[in-house]
């Protein structure tokens, strides 16, 4: 079994996702949910450039106009979830995503955050902001500093320029030090660097140089993330089986992160012990999120939903140019409908796939269950692998079944969702 199928980052895929007919009021939609620990997340679907390896919803090249419409737009959404979610809504964490969310101006920052702190609680909660070496400038910073944001991640990828350029991704190490300067010196309460292994022409050694490059700002978070070629990006001419150097160098990565003191809190993620006001506290098994923007997902107990999903260039050009004419987000589009035992196999995916695992006690409160008896069949294979430990407390993932994490997530997958994914025609 390949270790690299795919990075399990929320369940279902949003190529799970399917129009909604008829189209659900948002009123309806939140109707008796639980609102006590919501997530905010805000969508930029803008980059100055489309790195190699992206399969994210963005594009590049946006003019003032553009942004200027879209912020309007994402003002008229927020309007119509405000008055979907009434009175009550309460929020734990928030987050600027993207995209590139600092490819906004800083004045366009500065409304940005505005349309945020429209929602209860938005300044007061842990807020994380995405970023790139490019558009990381003092003034965007100071900006998201004074108005709140507890984290910033910026996308590193390697400290070597040649590497840089085989991942596309045409950066100079100064300028991503210069940026690094910037972000220290403005001061937000944590850092996140994001690096990846398995780029053509890394060895040990640049990976090492790249770790201890990382290091040398002492970041609060590192995520060291393999390289996977998908469909419609930049590298997906490349057809290499390189699975056993991607396995040894996120060895290398995690032995050395531990090494230093960082704490495994997942295949990807390395953290400083004691680092907690980062934006990345969230319990995403069972709170909801609220998202804005034409890329952003919402999640209630019931439904997942968000607007039409693409990669090409021309598709999400047409799906942003349609979002900025909208007029009316009263209603969910395009989503995907939770039953029992999707909610079930989410709660102990998106446990499984942390370092902590599933606490069998809260999943039993939540369901009335054992999961390890729900999902007798795929547990017992992994456990056979050596990939899972066991407890009367917990079922966990051995430090090798972390590295197996994007083919025990896939894995994991209900038949009803990989049929859906597997007819979903990209774009």
């Amino acid at each position: 079994m390949t270790p690299y199928q795919s990075y399990v980052y929320a369940y279902p895929h949003k190529t799970a996702y399917r129009p909604l007919r008829p189209e659900p009021l948002l009123r309806d939609v939140w109707a008796g949910e639980d609102l006590d620990t919501l997530f905010l997340y805000l969508h930029v679907p803008f980059c100055e450039m489309r790195c190699g390896f992206c399969n994210l919803f963005t594009r590049t090249g946006a003019t003032e106009d553009l942004t200027g419409a879209y912020l309007d737009a994402l003002d008229r959404q927020a309007t119509a979830v405000l008055d979907a979610l009434g009175d009550g809504a309460s929020f734990a964490t928030s987050a600027f995503g993207g995209g590139t969310p600092t490819y906004l101006t800083a004045s366009e920052l500065e409304r940005l955050c505005d349309i945020a702190g429209r929602f209860p609680g938005f300044g007061a909660v842990p807020l994380g902001v995405e970023t790139s070496p490019a558009t990381a400038t003092t003034d965007r910073l100071t900006v998201l500093a004074e108005r709140g944001t507890t984290r910033i991640s910026i996308g590193v990828q390697s400290f070597l320029d040649e590497e840089a350029r085989a991942a596309v991704r045409p950066q100079k190490r100064a300028e991503v030090e210069a940026a690094l300067d910037r972000i220290r010196a403005v001061g937000f309460p944590s850092l996140n660097i994001d690096l990846i292994y398995g780029i053509d022409g890394q060895t040990p050694a640049t990976w090492m140089h790249s770790l201890n490059a990382a290091l040398a700002w002492r970041p609060e978070e590192i995520y060291l993330y393999p390289l996977y070629v998908r469909p419609l990006t930049g590298l997906a001419r490349r057809e290499h089986d390189w699975d056993d150097q991607r396995l040894t160098l996120y060895r290398i990565g995690r032995d050395h992160l531990l090494s230093e003191g960082y704490e495994q809190v997942s295949m990807r993620m390395f953290r400083l012990p004691g680092v907690t006001a980062n934006g990345t506290e969230y319990c995403c098994q069972t709170d909801g999120m609220v998202g804005l923007g034409c890329g952003a997902r919402s999640y209630t107990s019931h439904l997942h939903y968000s607007f039409e999903y693409a990669v090409g260039a021309s598709p999400v050009r047409a799906i942003i140019d349609a979002y900025v004419r909208e007029n009316d987000f009263t209603t969910a589009r395009v989503g995907f409908r939770i039953d029992d035992e999707e909610r079930r196999r989410r709660h102990l995916l998106q446990s499984l796939l942390q370092a902590s695992g599933v606490e069998r006690g809260a999943y039993r409160a939540r369901f009335g269950t054992d999961p390890f008896d729900d999902f007798r069949a795929d547990l017992t294979a992994f456990a056979d692998r050596g990939w899972l430990e066991t407890t009367d407390d917990a079922l966990r993932l051995t430090p090798e079944g972390l590295a197996y994490s994007d083919a025990i997530g896939p894995a994991l997958f209900s038949s009803r969702v990989r049929d859906l994914m597997a007819a979903y025609e990209a774009r």
